[in-house]
Parts: structure tokens; sequence; C-alpha cells
């Protein structure tokens, strides 16, 4: 068990975030909607994500694979729980969307050097055990966050709740200083100098490997692509869910309570059967579920036929996410990973407010159901590829690559 000592340590740290992330976004949208009433404001506040990707993972990647992760992590959290301690504080409204901004650029750091930093804790054997906990508790904060936002603006107010993601936060620095270091001293005193030619060769560096490993790259195109679908889909689902549907506030919060009981049975089985699920067939099995159960969701007709819908996604995507992150732990080189990740996620992220964007509209000049339908069977395409190429690859065969590559 004391082989297990750190990777449970880290899994607390984020287990500890990933509740208080919750708390943080529900906290949020109530002050912004009680300030402002309108919509549109929140809207406003899902878009700064993506957008804080764009801006920040260009450059950041090459920041990520050039110095020690695990100090990196510490600051950007303890930034984070800086910037959310501030925003009880704002004078405007204005000052709120700044910080939001600044903490979206943290996490959307934090994000890619996570994955570095796992990967090099993690052994291998033990990754996908590990990655089916990870979602095990994502899922559990996705339930029991709410649960405590609810709590504490019963007990005080929306800025309460604020200042305890910031605390959590704090927590979570805590943690991360009782975790060993894993990276090799050098990786320091390679960050001096950077200019924005070490960031385009970078590119190139990627561009290369890309080419290079295209079955690799393609793999990670397919969890790009669910992303991009599921996040545009999913921006339909509570309005589908309420107006189309008619399914009441009581409902709704069942609804979600589904989904994450389909979270945490997946996340139990792959746990209990690491060893014999294969990581190419929860890639396959989950993406293709995933969009079947969208498809089941936008053709439901009540509130027990969306429910097993529901249940579905929340099944089928612990499965893929789970052999996605696996897989590109075990072969894309820690060397490089902080810069693959960040680069694809630029473009994902653009993707994201493109496709989010065009489903919105076409719902306002059409209807949910029809658009979540069309959106849903092209997921399935995705799925059906997904399947293929899973199944009709040979493996990745990796080259061994450097920073100078």
């Amino acid at each position: 068990m004391s082989k297990w000592k750190y990777p449970f340590l880290l899994l607390g740290g984020i287990g500890i975030s990933n509740v208080g992330g919750w708390v943080y976004l529900i906290a949020l949208n109530l002050i912004i909607l009680n300030e402002t009433g309108s919509p549109l404001a929140i809207a406003l506040l899902y878009m700064l994500g993506p957008i804080a990707t764009i801006c920040s993972n260009v450059w950041s990647g090459s920041l990520i694979d050039r110095i020690n992760t695990r100090r990196l992590m510490m600051l950007l959290d303890f930034f984070r729980a800086f910037c959310i301690a501030l925003i009880p504080l704002s004078p405007s409204l204005i000052y709120m969307y700044v910080l939001a901004f600044l903490i979206n650029i943290g996490s959307a750091i934090f994000e890619p050097t996570s994955m570095v930093y796992m990967t090099k804790l993690i052994p291998e054997e033990a990754r996908q055990r590990f990655n089916a906990l990870r979602s095990f508790l994502n899922s559990c904060g996705s339930l029991i966050g709410p649960s405590i936002a609810g709590l504490l603006f019963w007990m005080g107010t929306p800025y309460t709740a604020i200042y305890v993601n910031a605390v959590a936060l704090f927590c979570s620095v805590l943690i991360l200083m009782m975790l060993p270091n894993v990276d090799s001293s050098h990786r320091e005193t390679k960050v001096n100098g950077s200019t924005w030619g070490m960031v385009v060769n970078d590119f190139r560096v990627i561009f290369n490997f890309s080419k290079r490993n295209s079955y690799i790259t393609r793999i990670y195109l397919l969890f790009s692509g669910t992303i991009i679908f599921m996040t545009a889909i999913d921006s339909l689902e509570a309005a589908f869910a309420k107006k189309v549907l008619s399914i009441s506030d009581t409902n709704y919060g069942f609804l979600l309570s589904i989904f994450g009981a389909g979270i945490i049975l997946s996340s139990i089985i792959n746990i209990v059967f690491s060893k014999q699920l294969a990581v190419t067939g929860l890639i396959g099995f989950g993406t293709i579920f995933t969009s079947i159960g969208y498809v089941l969701f936008y053709g439901a007709n009540g509130f027990v036929s969306a429910s097993f819908a529901v249940f579905i996604i929340g099944l089928a995507v612990t499965f893929g996410n789970t052999g996605y992150l696996t897989y590109f732990q075990d072969n894309i080189p820690t060397n490089m990973m902080g810069r693959f990740i960040s680069i694809f996620s630029v473009i994902e992220a653009a993707l994201i407010i493109s496709l989010t964007l065009i489903t919105g509209l076409a719902s306002e000049f059409s209807s949910i159901r029809p658009v979540g339908l069309v959106a849903s069977f092209a997921f399935f395409i995705l799925g059906l590829i997904a399947i293929k190429t899973v199944n009709g690859g040979k493996g990745a065969n990796l080259e061994n690559v450097s920073l100078k590559d």
C-alpha cells in the first residue's frame, strides 16, 4: 500500500480542488445573476474558460516542459486562491470578470501541468486505475460540491462560499508540498532567455512529432472531438430538459444525480477491472456509447427516458476519458507532454467556442430538439471513427524525442 501513498495524496488534492471548483462556480454564477439578472452575463462567464485557454496555452506548454511541474502547480493553486479571495472585495462587476479570467488562465495552465506531473509520479501499470479513481473523485465532486454550496448559502452568502473555495485551494497547495519532486534539476535552467522564437520552435517540434506519430495524433484528435461535441451539445441540455421535456427543478436535480451515478458506477468498474479492460476498448466503447446516450437524450419524451439516456452518458464518458488519459500518459513523451497538450487545447478551445455558438444560434432560429439530434448524430459519426481507428491501429511507434528536437 506504501506505493500508493503519494498517488492518494495527489488524489486528495484533486478532490479538494474539484469540490471547491464547483462551490466557486455556483457561487460566482449566483453573484453575477444577482448583480445583473442577465442570462447573457452568465453566458459570458462560461466563455471566459476557452478564451483563457487560447490566450495562455499558445505559450504555456513551452514553460511547463522546462520548469519544475510541482512548483508550478503550487504557484498556480496559490495564484488562483488569491484571485478567488479578491472576488468579494471587487468594487464592480468588471473586476469580477477580470479576476474570473485570471482564474481561468491559471486553470488552463494547471491542467496540462498536472497531467505531466501525474504521468511522472504514477507508475505505468497503475495509471489506468489512478485515472479511474480520479474520475470517481471528479464525479463525487460534481455531486458533493453543489450540496456544500447550498449549505454554505444557507449558512451565509455566496461570498462565504467563495472564501471557502480559496481556503480549499490553499489546502491543495499544502498537499502538493508533501508530494515528491519528479523533475530533474536541469529543467529549471532551460527556461532562461525564453523568447517568442522558442515558442515558434516548439510548435515545429510538436508538428514534426505529430506527423511521425500520426496514430497518437489521431487518438488525441478523437479525444478533442469528444470534448468539443459534448461541450456544444451540453450547452442545450438544460434548456431542452426544462423547455421541451418540461422537467421541474427538482427532477432536473435528480437527472444530474443520475448522470453522476453513471460516472460513479463506471469508475468503480474501471477501478476493479483495470487489469482486464483494454485501453483501446475503453476509447472505442466510451466514445460510441457517449454519442448514443446523447441521441437517446435528445430523442427522449419524458423524465424516465431522459434519465436512462443521461445514465448511459455518465457510464460511457468515464470509460472513454479513462482510456484516453491512460493512452496519452503511456504514449506521449513527458518531456514534450506539456507542449503537446497545450498546443492542441488552443485549437480545441477555438472549436468549442465556434460549435457552441453555432448550436446556440441554430436553436434560436430553429428548435432545440432537432439541433440537439443533428449534433448528436454528428457525434455518433465521430464515435464510429473512434471504433474504426482503435480497431485498425497498430499502436504507437514512438521515437525518442528531446527538447531540442
